[in-house]
C-alpha cells in the first residue's frame, strides 16, 4: 500500500469500530511514527510481562483469575500481531 509522498503504516491501535489505523510516513519518521514506535515498544513489553505473569499463575490459580489472565493474554496477543504485521510491511518494503 503505497501513498503518493510516503508509505502507508499501520499503527498500533485501532480507529473506530476497531478498524485499523494508518499514517503515511517517510524514512525519517515524524511525531505520529515516534509515538507509534514507543506504544509498540509498551505493548511488546507487557506482552512479555503478561507471559511471565501467566507462567507463574497458571499452576494454582481460581477461574476467575484465570479468566482475567486470558483476557489479558487475548489483547497482548492481538497487539503483537498487529505490531508484526506493521513491522513486516516496512520490512518488505526495503527489500
Amino acid at each position: 500500500m503505497a501513498a503518493e509522498d510516503g508509505e502507508l503504516r499501520l499503527l498500533p491501535w485501532a480507529g473506530a469500530e476497531g478498524k485499523p489505523c494508518y499514517v503515511i510516513t517517510d524514512e525519517q519518521g515524524g511525531p505520529v511514527s515516534r509515538l507509534a514506535d514507543a506504544t509498540e515498544s509498551i505493548q511488546l513489553g507487557m506482552g512479555g510481562e503478561l507471559l511471565a505473569h501467566a507462567r507463574d499463575l497458571l499452576p494454582d490459580t481460581p477461574r476467575g483469575e484465570l479468566r482475567f489472565l486470558a483476557e489479558r493474554l487475548t489483547e497482548a496477543l492481538g497487539d503483537a500481531l498487529r505490531v508484526a504485521e506493521s513491522r513486516g510491511r516496512r520490512l518488505r518494503r526495503l527489500n
